[in-house]
């Protein structure tokens, strides 16, 4: 955590980045970013920033957080949040490592939560439109029913955190990333909360974001499906996460069956991707398994 007191922000909102193990590239371009933005950054290191990245962060204006060991993506959101609220933040823009995102870019997420005001359901969340990276697939954002566009902004169900404009009294009021999910469907769940507490989440289309998750792309063309290729734990923690989330009353249904027709599908693919590994199998079912128990936390086999 931050050593001494901050001094206060030179602007309402903050920068939030999570990092895991970043590659040389990927901090020279965080440090880059965070020299040019004239917004607080505020990193939170599950892991992996070298010592001397983190000190040039600090000397620049920047706070550096970190917990015991990797706490996963919810929890080091959470930590990021508190701390631009407690700076004095009223929204914090959230990415990730590898995302490539423009001050100026912030700025039209700023206009775009301008437009917002007085809206209801009052806004908990503005994101860009999604774009696939270079051999990559970019996340789709289901529009919400019977919500009518305000302002070019389109009304979506959830949006992926990584670029994403969160306003820090909604997300007060909509309580805290789930840190038990640790890294997949995080995002997913807080947004549907979101909605279930009279909060709304918000696509700006004007301003984009290309996306790096995985390694590829896995595809099933005879269904027209595809999915990021990922590592296994992580397909697992999905799964679980997914499954699990069917219970919770904010979860709506058009969703939970949408998802229980394509998850098999998904896991199908995986499957077949790997060979047909019967280890795969197995830990593909142990995590459906696990989800129907409520059993949450670091999946297994992180690295």
């Amino acid at each position: 955590m931050p050593e001494t007191s901050p001094p206060p922000l030179p602007s309402p909102v903050a920068i939030g980045v999570t990092v895991f193990r970043p590659t040389p590239e990927q901090v020279a371009a965080l440090l880059a970013r965070a020299e040019a933005e004239p917004r607080r950054t505020i990193v939170f290191d599950n892991g992996g920033l070298p010592p001397e990245a983190a000190a040039r962060l600090r000397a620049g204006g920047g706070l550096v957080l970190s917990g015991d060991g990797n706490i996963g993506v919810g929890g080091a959101l959470d930590a990021i949040a508190r701390a631009a609220a407690a700076a004095g933040a009223a929204q914090v823009l959230l990415l990730d490592q590898d995302a490539a995102f423009t001050p100026d870019q912030v700025s039209d997420l700023e206009a775009a939560m301008a437009r917002l005001r007085g809206s209801h359901p009052p806004p908990a969340v503005v994101g860009p439109r999604p774009e696939a990276a270079p051999g990559r697939k970019a996340p789709a954002y289901p529009r919400r029913p019977g919500v009518p566009d305000r302002g070019g902004l389109v009304p979506v169900e959830f949006l992926a955190t990584s670029g994403s404009l969160v306003d820090l009294a909604a997300y007060a009021a909509i309580g805290p990333f789930r840190s038990d999910f640790f890294i997949d469907g995080v995002d997913l769940e807080w947004c549907f909360r979101a909605w279930a507490r009279g909060h709304a989440c918000w696509m700006e289309p004007g301003t984009a974001l290309p996306h790096r998750v995985g390694a590829g792309v896995i595809r099933l063309r005879a269904l027209g499906i595809e999915m990021p290729r990922q590592p296994l734990f992580r397909m697992a923690a999905y799964l679980r996460n997914s499954v699990y989330a069917w219970r919770l009353p904010h979860v709506p249904r058009r969703w939970t069956m949408r998802q229980a027709t394509y998850l098999p599908l998904q896991a199908l693919l995986v499957w077949a991707d790997s060979g047909y590994r019967p280890a795969v199998a197995m830990r593909l079912a142990g995590a459906v398994i696990d989800g129907l128990r409520g059993r949450l936390g670091p999946p297994k086999g992180l690295s």
